[in-house]
């Protein structure tokens, strides 16, 4: 049986990421499923007036949306991997 490398719990997080690391994790809850597992983010929550980008004054938008893109995309590779 191959050993499994130890999971580490700490990762640094570069300056210029952090809102955009907050941001993802205050979207824990907003997480979009289907029979088949999560698909996505649900946006609305960002976007919509009164949402999270008014509530904490998101200057430049585009950046924090494709950033949170960029990371949905790695967790929901990650989070499905064991239904393949």
């Amino acid at each position: 049986m191959k050993e499994q490398p130890e999971e580490k719990k700490d990762f640094e997080v570069f300056d210029e990421n952090w809102d955009i690391v907050m941001m993802f994790l205050r979207m824990n809850t907003q997480w979009n499923c289907s029979f088949g597992g999560m698909v996505g983010l649900n946006y609305e929550v960002l976007l919509l007036a009164g949402g999270l980008f008014d509530i904490y004054n998101v200057e430049n938008r585009q950046e924090m949306l494709e950033g949170l893109q960029l990371m949905e995309s790695v967790a929901l590779v990650e989070m499905n991997k064991e239904k393949k």
